[in-house]
């Protein structure tokens, strides 16, 4: 588990194992090498031995403008000296001035609301949906992830063993993320392959669907982009059958454009997500969408009314962050969106061009900052595409060895790899001659599948 090089990490995993259930404080984190990291700055980590390591893991998508950047912790340590603080009652300017920042930037979204993870947005998302059509089935996307919570956990990294045969139209086997999830959940949701239109109208035909809720870029398990026509056939399939259209860019949001994936596709939502890049590594996400839905949350009518409560939404400490990340998003009419495009394609380049070099079938897929190789010989189209071609174990064996080069990539095979705009050429040009000679030479295996 761990190397010699890793020996002050394992002491520190030992440690936390005998308080901490795990060892760590978030069960997706617990993989090998299992690292510990020290501090951060910029596009560089170093972990608790001193080695320094090139991020391209970005703490699963946060880090839009690196690790410590000076302006959002200025901003941050502003609003402490000034005695900001969280005062339970009330509004403040600054909630104010958060809203009006994304509702003036980002036209269908016109009104919003802030908590604090992307999984509570996406449960409030859905409270909403179902208030809103008086209805209670939820399809969710093979592969996808939508948080936690009970009407999402399922159908993540599912075996082919698992879900069988591909099913079109039709939908998935559930297959649970957790235990203690009760049946009655279960019944409720249906899990169905992304880019595949029939089987949302196989659902929405037998069930009284309030949503269907989706990653637009399926970025859970890498760079999975839809298919042309896919999301423009979402939008009419939600207004035909009057479900709510739920874009989950808690990922993709102002990571690929200040109105995330929405923006890029031109297709609206009838409510959306946002986490991670929206205020650069501090806890905070925003649901918003069409007025009629949020509205809901203060309907006068207790009946229609949808609870939305939570003691740090709106802390003021991340809604600094917040407001400082996107005033430099917008800056310089989104500059470091253009930036980023050419440093990203200059990876996607290199990877591309090794070719028939490389030991077996390689695709690269990418969007702006955000990039995943594949070894197969097309981009995916979901996640029962990847199971049936992907080379899984020599994916991890090549992050392994990227990690052993100075290179963060995290450890688990179809995981995005991203950089930010702190990433300078110099990295740019690490990561690459890193990566083109372990893709040219490493060996084809394929003794792994997942199993869960």
């Amino acid at each position: 588990m761990f190397s010699s090089r890793h020996q002050a990490s394992s002491r520190i995993f030992e440690h936390n194992l005998r308080y901490i259930p795990g060892g760590v404080m978030s069960l997706n984190r617990k993989v090998e090498p299992a690292i510990s990291f020290a501090r951060a700055l910029g596009s560089h980590m170093w972990d608790a031995e001193g080695n320094r390591y090139i991020d391209l893991h970005a703490a699963f998508g946060p880090y839009l403008l690196g690790h410590n950047h000076p302006a959002v912790n200025d901003a941050v340590i502003s609003a402490m000296r000034d005695g900001m603080s969280l005062y339970g009652t009330g509004t403040t300017e600054q909630e104010g001035e958060l809203a009006e920042l994304i509702c003036n930037n980002i036209p269908w979204v016109e009104s919003v609301q802030v908590l604090n993870t992307g999984s509570e947005a996406t449960a409030q998302a859905i409270r909403l949906a179902r208030a809103y059509t008086e209805r209670d089935h939820i399809i969710v996307m093979q592969g996808g992830y939508n948080g936690w919570h009970n009407d999402v956990a399922f159908n993540l990294m599912s075996s082919l063993e698992a879900l069988g045969p591909r099913r079109s139209p039709g939908e998935y086997p559930k297959v649970p993320m957790s235990a203690g999830i009760p049946d009655a959940h279960r019944d409720l949701i249906h899990a169905v392959n992304y880019n595949d239109l029939d089987s949302i109208r196989f659902v929405c035909e037998q069930y009284p669907t309030a949503a269907v809720i989706l990653e637009p870029v399926l970025q859970n398990i890498g760079i999975v982009p839809p298919q042309p026509g896919y999301l423009e056939g979402l939008r009419k399939l939600a207004d035909e059958f009057k479900f709510v259209l739920i874009f989950d860019e808690v990922k993709t949001g102002f990571r690929h454009a200040f109105g995330g994936y929405a923006q890029l596709s031109g297709v609206v939502p009838d409510l959306v997500v946002y986490g991670k890049a929206i205020a650069n590594g501090f806890p905070i996400a925003a649901l918003g969408g069409k007025r009629r839905i949020m509205d809901l949350v203060a309907d006068p009518d207790p009946s229609r009314r949808v609870l939305l409560a939570g003691t740090y939404n709106g802390h003021p400490v991340p809604v600094a962050a917040a407001i400082e990340t996107m005033k430099l998003l917008l800056a310089n009419d989104g500059q470091l969106y253009r930036d980023l495009e050419k440093k990203g394609a200059a990876i996607e380049n290199a990877l591309r061009n090794i070719g028939a070099d490389a030991a077996g079938p390689m695709v690269v897929s990418r969007i702006g900052s955000a990039f995943c190789y594949y070894f197969m010989d097309h981009v995916p189209v979901d996640w029962h595409d990847i199971l049936e071609h992907h080379d899984f174990s020599r994916d991890v064996t090549l992050r392994c060895d990227l990690i052993d080069k100075g290179v963060y990539a995290f450890p688990l095979a179809v995981k995005q790899m991203s950089i930010s705009t702190a990433h300078t050429d110099a990295d740019v040009e690490q990561v690459i001659d890193a990566m083109v000679p372990l893709l040219s030479t490493a060996q084809k295996s394929r003794d792994f599948v997942p199993t869960a």
